[in-house]
């Protein structure tokens, strides 16, 4: 009889738990923001929402990296809730030829945009700008997955790449959690 009311009760917290767990969403939609290519009035447009940024995914087809992290971690809504409060996102295809207008007024190719004045050359790379269109942060390849994702806009949303490195402010997320967790 006991064991019969535990496994209702497991029942009864795993169909609540799922319940609360929110489907993913397509990226495109909930998590890049839309845009005419010009990164200028972008800027404008971050200062005047109060936005701390913009962030650029730069990417390209068939690339596996990119499509893990649209389907694993930009597709996720707390990821999309959280970048969408502190940056406008936007995607540049590192070998696209759309024009666009980058962060200094100066028309280009989304692929000279990414290989001159960036140097992407493998992607995804995930790069952070200022309110003023100045790199400020720059991490190459996937993220381990949302939490680490979400540790990467944190770290720039809250400046504390103006004191540390990435690798030492996971150390100290880490650190944390694992206190957190042995209380």
């Amino acid at each position: 009889m006991r064991r019969r009311a535990f496994l209702l009760a497991c029942l009864m917290l795993a169909s609540v738990g799922s319940l609360s767990a929110q489907p993913p969403r397509d990226p495109y939609t909930h998590f890049f923001d839309d845009t005419f290519g010009d990164f200028q009035e972008e800027l404008q447009r971050a200062r005047e929402e109060g936005k701390q940024g913009i962030f650029i995914f730069f990417e390209m087809d068939e690339c596996p990296f990119c499509h893990y992290m649209k389907t694993h971690v930009l597709n996720q809504p707390a990821v999309q809730e959280y970048y969408r409060k502190h940056f406008l996102n936007f995607a540049v295809d590192i070998e696209g030829d759309v024009e666009i207008v980058d962060f200094q007024g100066r028309p280009t190719t989304m692929k000279d945009f990414a290989f001159r004045q960036y140097r992407v050359r493998a992607t995804p790379v995930l790069a952070f700008f200022d309110l003023d269109g100045k790199l400020v942060h720059r991490f190459t390849g996937r993220t381990k997955g949302v939490e680490e994702f979400l540790w990467l806009g944190e770290y720039v949303a809250e400046g504390h790449y103006r004191k540390m490195s990435f690798t030492r402010f996971k150390r100290m997320k880490r650190k944390g959690v694992k206190s957190a967790q042995g209380r």
